[in-house]
């Protein structure tokens, strides 16, 4: 059965080469922008299944696609990935020192002799912050690992001197909850 990721993420791709799956490649050109705030784990469920829905209809056969998202959240507001530099920073600043939540869905759709099933899940994971001054703010966004990453961050970076703890699923931070994968994957006999 073939497997195929629908992201691009370094990160995602790199989880799913630890757990040793043999799997491909098709990024999603799925416009993920949250467009409203009603519940933030559906919105998440919402854009991770809609991405791997584009790769899935754009192929045939026996297959399994997973799609995912990873949204930051602190008082009821989305920290996307930033615009600029001065978005990373504003986003940095309002995260310092406090907690926030990490909501990263998932969505794995197989077809196999043309029976379908799909599953959408998402996996709820709080991260702390220490407190940060301005200037360590500045430098880790001129290191230019702010860029591609929701909440201008990756727990993943040099940034990893700034988190306190987590509670919950730390692979789930990084972008992607492999084990769950694991679990659906071993389920329904595909590794």
């Amino acid at each position: 059965m073939k497997i195929i990721l629908a992201s691009k993420s370094p990160r995602r791709i790199a989880l799913m080469e630890l757990a040793k799956f043999d799997f491909e490649v098709m990024p999603s050109s799925y416009d993920e922008k949250v467009r409203n705030m009603y519940d933030i784990e559906e919105i998440s469920k919402e854009l991770s299944y809609n991405k791997a829905k584009e790769i899935f209809e754009n192929t045939q056969g026996n297959r399994t696609i997973i799609g995912a998202d990873t949204i930051v959240v602190k008082d009821n507001k989305i920290y996307e990935k930033p615009k600029d530099r001065e978005d990373a920073i504003r986003m940095l600043k309002l995260l310092r020192g406090d907690k926030h939540t990490v909501y990263t869905s998932v969505a794995i759709l197989i077809e196999e002799q043309e029976n379908y099933k799909e599953y959408k899940e998402v996996v709820k994971t709080e991260v702390y912050i220490k407190e940060m001054t301005d200037n360590e703010i500045e430098q880790y966004v001129d290191s230019g690992e702010a860029y591609d990453k929701a909440g201008a961050y990756g727990i993943q970076t040099s940034f990893s001197i700034f988190i306190e703890k987590i509670d919950g699923d730390y692979p789930s931070v990084l972008g992607l909850p492999i084990n769950r994968i694991y679990d659906i994957l071993k389920e329904n006999g595909i590794i």
